[in-house]
């Protein structure tokens, strides 16, 4: 007998009630479309946290502008730099000595001959430090997050390329001009020394200054800096076909809206005949997007040639550089660079198509992105500046010109453009408008600057032995 029949009776009443209550909540859970949606949305939280830890912790890094030693994020591209490393820039006991470039012994090295090796010493300067830069190549500053494309260091095979030193070099150029001749990316190239000399100089703001008191923009056509406790210049012409770009003559159809004179150079020719250093580069405007599509065809004397092919005219161009050179150029005055061409590394399309680079994170040491007409257009100018750089033992033509051949090693940082991030406080662009084709500064521009530097000190018969100095080399 219940002690509390009536308490019994009302415990148990709601039980089947709740069981009710449970059965229509289970309908409602783990109905099976909406399971296997709630595991699709737990999933894809996991991966967006995994992603945004990530790029916190490369933001973060990035601001101390250093590799912790600890991290095992970056433990694993340390094991890609079997012949540099941090600190030690001078570590050749894993390959055996190499010569250093500067001494005699470097003398038969070629320095595009190597490899990109982790070096945590690097970058050389931060973007934000340098007043001279292009909002297009200011990447870390508008959005980028990853850093590891400022830690590479071009090592050559047989020798050891010297630290650059931005003081060393401006006194070198004391009374000089150094002068970039070429399109948008030889104007990347100019910035990336611009900025790498001014790090030697402790008063920006009054010592170094456009004469001209212009700012710079991918517009203008040329730039004048100086650099006054130096008295020397380091200067930047824009000319992207290196030849006269025109109207055409009269009579030809009104779809030719202007020509490029092949046998004519530039307006501003004239203007770098007496530079102390000129460095040529052409070749990205080369193809028929900036040429025949937009109604830009080929002038030979008085007649627009309307059916020559693009590398026909490329070619026909460069030679009229190089007989420019060779009768304008004073070669006990100038020393003449040619920068070979820089590759683009779009993926899945091009600049007009909708071609990508942002998730390129890390080089590419197989150069899987480059265009094959890439090496065509390399090989087409190295037959035509032929006579200029091979020359020189036996005639007095040698000393005219020096290849800057940086196309195989440019071929293998597909990790080093812009991407979505050029267009300063506008970025990101759109996915499909990507810039691949130019680079972020820092970056790898100032390896082909940190070549020039070896070349010109080597033209100087600048030794580090010689000189008494002990700066570690690369």
């Amino acid at each position: 007998m219940s002690k509390n029949p009536s308490l019994e009776n009302d415990e148990a009443t709601p039980i089947p009630e709740a069981i009710k209550r449970f059965k229509r909540l289970r309908l409602v859970f783990f109905d099976p479309s909406l399971g296997i949606l709630g595991f699709f949305l737990v999933g894809l939280c996991l991966v967006f946290s995994f992603f945004y830890l990530d790029y916190t912790n490369v933001a973060q890094t990035k601001s101390r502008r250093d590799f912790s030693d600890q991290s095992d994020r970056f433990l694993w591209l340390k094991e890609l730099d079997v012949g540099g490393s941090s600190g030690d820039t001078n570590n050749n006991t894993k390959e055996g000595n190499r010569a250093e470039f500067l001494d005699e012994s470097g003398n038969g090295c070629d320095v595009f001959h190597g490899r990109w090796v982790w070096d945590e010493a690097y970058p050389l300067y931060r973007s934000k430090d340098c007043s001279f830069l292009d909002d297009g190549f200011r990447c870390a500053e508008f959005g980028r997050l990853d850093v590891f494309y400022t830690k590479w260091r071009w090592q050559p095979t047989h020798c050891d390329l010297p630290r650059f030193d931005a003081k060393l070099m401006l006194e070198k150029l004391r009374n000089k001009r150094l002068v970039f001749v070429g399109d948008s990316i030889g104007r990347n190239q100019w910035e990336s020394l611009l900025c790498m000399l001014s790090s030697g100089v402790e008063d920006k703001e009054g010592s170094v200054y456009e004469v001209n008191n212009r700012t710079i923009t991918k517009h203008m056509g040329f730039f004048v800096f100086k650099f006054r406790d130096y008295n020397c210049t380091v200067e930047y012409y824009r000319a992207p076909f290196l030849v006269l770009q025109s109207r055409p003559p009269k009579g030809y159809p009104e779809k030719v809206k202007t020509t490029l004179k092949l046998e004519t150079m530039d307006w501003y020719a004239d203007k770098w005949r007496d530079a102390d250093v000129l460095v040529f580069n052409t070749g990205h405007w080369w193809n028929y997007e900036k040429t025949i599509r937009g109604g830009c065809y080929f002038q030979e004397g008085e007649r627009v040639r309307m059916k020559m092919k693009i590398e026909h005219a490329y070619r026909r161009a460069m030679k009229t550089v190089v007989k420019w050179i060779q009768e304008e150029v004073d070669s006990n005055k100038t020393q003449v660079f040619f920068r070979t061409f820089a590759p683009v590394h779009f993926r899945g399309g091009d600049w007009r198509t909708g071609g990508t680079c942002h998730m390129e994170t890390l080089p590419d040491f197989g150069a899987s992105l480059v265009p094959p007409e890439t090496w065509e257009h390399l090989k087409l100018l190295e037959e035509v500046l032929s006579p200029l750089y091979h020359s020189n033992r036996s005639s007095h033509a040698a000393a005219k010109l020096k290849l800057l051949n940086i196309t195989a090693m440019a071929a293998q940082r597909n990790d080093g453009h812009p991407s979505l991030y050029y267009l300063g406080s506008a970025s990101p662009a759109p996915v499909h408008r990507q810039d691949c084709s130019h680079w972020c500064l820092p970056g790898v521009p100032d390896a082909w600057n940190e070549i020039l530097f070896a070349l010109f000190l080597k033209h100087e018969g600048y030794s580090r032995s010689n000189s008494g100095e002990s700066e570690s080399f690369t």
